[in-house]
């Protein structure tokens, strides 16, 4: 008797699927769900699973395996916590994200001539002289105008890089119910070019949004719709440069993309040191600058929230004739404080405020707003109207009826559920893996910066970490002034808990190896 072949047809007839060939006595004693999970996880990662297809329902996988249905909802379940599949009523459990695959040697790299999955991406994607270079080459020298692009290229197992929300918990089913009912209700003329300022209902429900949730009352008529903040801070370069403002003052550290487009708009970028309290105010009025550029209700990277006193002394140097640029970064996402209003509620005269659904629902809507004094209103409309004569008029109907039904509400409240578990998981590894590392900003946002005493080249960890499949940002990039501590940048919420933790573990990894 061939005992290979029998125990294989014995297996698939008490305990066995078609489904991708599922055999349940392959699962360790006492595991099945989570051997059940990692199996779908693999076929998802490899393409066997590919987005949009659905799983079995579970009282059929359950009964082809001869396990109990509760094995299977529980792995159904873990696979949904993670973002990888989602319940779409009667269509069943469906897959809405893939994992990041682990590299895998293709033919020609084990050749001898490694390719991108080896470890090595191709000449156009990162640049530079060599034919072909290594991921790490990301972070030699200073960083680009192309540097995000470049990062963003290279390829990684797990990638803990900030800026991005759960992009697996985007609300599909919703948004497409608001937009066959915004087709629905569509005229002819609606598909025409409309107000560069925006359409009328979504500046209405902007403004309703900055009431509700940020204490800014506003008129729909001063809210111009943009493609996100990187938009709202061109078009107020233009301006300001046509009036004479030749800098605007930024925060240290601070946003290393928003200095580069403010430079790219021959504004010089004074820094202005930020500690536990936020801006030093005391150091904005030694630059001489009459603008600033602020994250004040989350610091980007660190995580600071503008005290009181520092507010009062904000506004004093914004009376005396200062303007205010205020990013709204993150500040719908905190866990652990209470809610701060904005500085546009304060001082609406002198602080243009810029928003944006980026970091709540996805950054490729590149929708956001800009509300700003009234003296600037008519300069800025002229120049949205010259840069692309407006938004997209569906997204922004469709947005609009979100923000109106309260979905947008929903989602909120929804995603702020993942956001903190998967911090939590990755405060924990932090304190696990990277034991000299002091966390900064776990309260609020969708990243953690972490700093370490010991002094040492902070791109040196983040090339060797992406060495082995890790992507992260070093925060020296944030900084313009040179002798500060080193640390990273990691954004959590757009990543499994699964991934987080592996990935802190590598970063220890590659740390103790360094010191």
């Amino acid at each position: 008797m061939d005992r290979a072949k029998d125990g294989g047809v014995g297996r698939a007839t008490t305990a066995g699927s078609d489904f991708l060939q599922l055999d349940a006595a392959e699962a360790p004693a006492g595991g099945l769900s989570e051997w059940l999970a990692m199996q779908l996880r693999l076929a998802i990662s490899d393409g066997r699973l590919p987005v949009g297809s659905r799983l079995p329902a579970s009282r059929v996988l359950a009964g082809e395996l001869r396990v109990s249905r509760g094995v299977v909802t529980e792995a159904y379940q873990r696979l949904s916590e993670d973002g990888h599949v989602a319940g779409r009523g009667r269509a069943g459990t469906v897959v809405v994200a893939s994992p990041v695959a682990s590299p895998v040697p293709s033919a020609t790299a084990t050749a001898g001539q490694p390719d991108a999955a080896a470890g090595r991406v191709p000449l156009e994607v990162l640049g530079g002289a060599a034919a072909e270079r290594t991921p790490g080459a990301v972070f030699e020298g200073e960083p680009d105008a192309e540097i995000f692009e470049k990062l963003r290229a290279a390829p990684a197992r797990i990638d803990l890089t900030p800026g991005v929300p759960d992009l697996a918990a985007f609300p599909r089913t919703a948004w497409m119910r608001a937009e066959r009912s915004v087709l629905g209700a569509l005229s002819a003329s609606d598909l025409g070019y409309g107000d560069p300022r925006g359409t009328l209902a979504l500046r209405t429900a902007v403004a309703g949004w900055l009431a509700r949730n940020r204490g800014i009352r506003v008129d729909a008529g001063e809210v111009i719709v943009v493609a996100g903040v990187a938009q709202a801070l061109a078009l107020l370069a233009h301006v300001l440069r046509q009036e004479g403002v030749d800098g605007v003052a930024v925060e240290e550290p601070g946003s290393l993309g928003a200095r580069q487009l403010l430079r790219s708009r021959e504004l010089a970028t004074p820094a202005v040191a930020v500690d536990a309290e936020g801006i030093r105010v005391d150091e904005l009025g030694a630059t001489g600058a009459t603008a600033v550029l602020l994250t004040p209700a989350h610091q980007f990277p660190t995580g600071v929230v503008l005290g009181g006193d520092r507010r009062r002394e904000l506004m004093r140097w914004a009376a005396a004739g200062g303007l205010i640029i205020e990013d709204d970064y993150d500040a719908e996402h905190r866990y652990d404080r209470p809610p701060v209003s904005a500085l546009r509620s304060m001082l609406p005269e002198r602080v243009c405020y810029a928003g944006s659904v980026s970091k709540l629902l996805a950054p490729a809507l590149r929708v956001g707003w800009l509300v700003a004094p009234p003296r600037y209103g008519d300069a800025l409309v002229d120049a949205k109207r010259n840069a692309d004569l407006g938004n997209a008029v569906l997204p922004q109907l469709v947005l609009a009826k979100l923000m109106e039904s309260g979905e947008l509400e929903r989602q909120l409240r929804f995603v702020r559920r993942r956001h903190r578990r998967r911090r939590d998981v990755m405060i924990e590894s932090v304190r696990s893996h990277l034991p000299d590392a002091t966390v900064h900003g776990a309260a609020a946002g969708l990243h953690l910066t972490v700093t370490f005493d010991a002094p040492f080249a902070d791109t040196g960890l983040a090339a060797a970490a992406l060495a082995r499949g890790v992507k992260t940002q070093p925060l020296s990039w944030h900084l313009q002034r040179r002798g500060g501590r080193p640390g990273l940048v990691l954004g959590y919420a757009a990543s499994t808990a699964t991934d987080i933790a592996e990935g802190v573990e590598v970063l220890g990894e590659v740390r103790r190896r360094m010191s």
